[in-house]
């Protein structure tokens, strides 16, 4: 391995204690406080113990972090771009000082590492933010939030955290430097896909490694939850599908610790630190396709001029490669770039909105954009709508109509025949999933977002789930949609009826209690109701009859695709 680049900082650190120090520690551990980690941080861990952050050996103290934001630079100096930090939440900092030894743990209660503490501080959003935009990279998301604190420290690795997907395609930098070094791979070109590749992928990092003479080494993106991210076993799958297009003999397939969502410049200069460590020489920046657009990020979008970009280059010992715009040229069947594109040549390209929209009504996906084998893998993801899971969340005031409507959409889905159809009233829910919780602001939260996890899980496996809470806070609404639109169509319907109905409809008396001040924060009397930003339908109960509003629903869910 000695004719491979060395890893950055010149060696792996061994954080993976032995067999014995491993019992031992297992052992001592039932008397040391534990942190739980979250997935993310989970993630963290695991590229730390592998080696893949060379070469640090724990997680940054207070003056390297300082640096690290503000000049890209650890405290002696060298070149890091990425605040690797472990933040925990007040309550656990409480019982955590310097000098502690500290059991990290999953969610599950597995320990694949111990953290030796040696500094903890309060962590400052707003002036972690500021230190960040002063070195002209930002943070892409907050470093950490208000009450929150750091742990640095070194850590002593018992365990890799456990993983159950994709295991032979899981590499370790030292495992994958042995398999370079046992193909005779000198100079090696990484990509690490966080979308699916397509044609122009193929193209442009087949092209990029011959230019360079060099291997090509991909490396996808696969730290995500698998049971909660959706596109985890498309994207890899997809991958698997396309390698044989690739020269077998040049070409390493592998999977990573890196979350997919990881972006923004700081990541990507990171990404490059993990591929010198991974034993990588080159690495393609960009090549994910913006959510608006047909633009694809590349090294421009790092935001680093020329020198700036040399400099690191220098400093990491791995050249970037930037991702070009490519565009389809028709009469050569190939892919160019905007200044190779001939005068008055045709040219196509496509966005990723374009192929899900082609996706989810069944349509023909051209070849000229990706390879059948890909789009084989993506229909799992991407099933017409017809027989893509829904949930239709109906929001209004206390006697708007809401249970009513719901009501007699189930049972017109269920006469249409086809579909699963749970129903999540309101009233139902409080009963048998939220009998504990009271009707304060907080509370009608967690009622609210109960619901939606409940409907999330009926459309991921293809069903459909009517909701009729009350529903009265936009952010709540909006995350409930968040939860469920990644597996599949939510349409939410306000029932718009005037104040003055509901409270004439009210058979219980509960307005009048509000406002005898009987019932505190009661919706539309105490509590405010937040109008919907945009709901798919608004529905006035005292405009039109149950039958005329179900009838509107129906003719929507045919107009999105979800009915036949």
């Amino acid at each position: 391995m000695q004719n491979l680049i060395p890893p950055y900082g010149g060696e792996l650190p061994l954080l993976m204690v032995d067999a014995y120090r491993a019992q031992a520690i297992r052992t001592a551990a039932r008397d040391y406080p534990s942190i739980d980690l979250d997935w993310r941080q989970v993630c963290d861990l695991e590229l730390l113990l592998t080696g893949a952050l060379a070469p640090l050996t724990g997680y940054l103290g207070r003056a390297d972090l300082q640096q690290v934001l503000a000049r890209l630079t650890l405290a002696d100096g060298r070149f890091w771009p990425w605040p690797l930090t472990l933040t925990v939440g007040a309550k656990q900092a409480e019982r955590i000082e310097s000098g502690q030894i500290v059991a990290l743990r999953d969610a599950e209660g597995f320990m694949p590492a111990l953290l030796h503490v040696e500094e903890v501080w309060p962590a400052e959003p707003e002036h972690e933010a500021q230190l960040a935009a002063q070195s002209g990279l930002p943070l892409h998301t907050p470093l950490s939030r208000a009450g929150q604190y750091h742990l640095a420290g070194r850590v002593e690795g018992v365990s890799l955290p456990p993983r159950h997907d994709f295991l032979t395609l899981r590499l370790t930098p030292a495992e994958a430097r042995a398999q370079f070094a046992r193909r005779g791979w000198r100079r090696v070109l990484a990509v690490m896909p966080t979308q699916t590749m397509h044609r122009p992928h193929y193209e442009f990092y087949l092209r990029a490694a011959v230019e360079r003479e060099a291997n090509l080494f991909i490396h996808v993106a696969g730290g995500a939850d698998p049971v909660h991210d959706p596109w985890h076993f498309v994207r890899l799958r997809a991958c698997q599908a396309i390698l044989p297009r690739f020269p077998a003999t040049t070409t390493l397939l592998a999977v990573s610790p890196l979350l997919a969502g990881m972006a923004g410049a700081r990541a990507a200069l990171l990404k490059a630190i993990v591929a010198r460590n991974y034993g990588c020489t080159h690495l393609v920046v960009g090549g994910e396709a913006v959510a608006h657009g047909q633009q694809r990020r590349g090294a421009d979008a790092l935001g680093l001029t020329a020198q700036q970009r040399a400099s690191i280059e220098q400093a990491v010992g791995v050249e970037l490669v930037p991702f070009p715009r490519l565009l389809y040229v028709e009469d050569q069947d190939s892919y160019l770039t905007e200044a190779e594109v001939p005068p008055g040549a045709r040219t196509l390209s496509m966005t990723e909105q374009e192929l899900r929209r082609r996706l989810m009504l069944d349509l023909r996906v051209p070849e000229w954009y990706t390879y059948p084998e890909v789009v084989a893998e993506l229909k799992k993801a991407y099933p017409p709508r017809s027989r893509q899971g829904f949930t239709v969340f109906f929001t209004g005031l206390s006697g708007a109509g809401k249970s009513t409507l719901a009501r007699a959409l189930a049972v017109k889905l269920m006469e249409l025949g086809g579909r699963r159809v749970t129903l999540l009233d309101g009233d139902i829910v409080r009963r048998h999933l939220s009998s504990e919780l009271g009707f304060s602001r907080e509370h009608r939260d967690i009622n609210i977002r109960r619901i939606g996890f409940v409907a999330a899980e009926i459309t991921k496996n293809g069903g459909v789930a009517i909701c009729a809470p009350i529903a009265p806070y936009r952010a709540t609404r909006r995350d409930v949609r968040a939860m469920i639109e990644p597996w599949g169509g939510f349409i939410e319907v306000h029932v718009a009826t005037p104040i003055e109905v509901c409270e004439a409809r009210d058979r219980k008396g509960l307005y009048a209690k509000a406002r005898a001040g009987l019932i505190p924060e009661f919706t539309g009397v105490s509590d405010p109701y937040e109008l919907p930003e945009a709901p798919e339908l608004a529905i006035d109960t005292s405009q039109c009859s149950v039958e005329e509003a179900v009838q509107q629903i129906v003719l929507k869910l045919e107009h999105e695709g979800y009915l036949r």
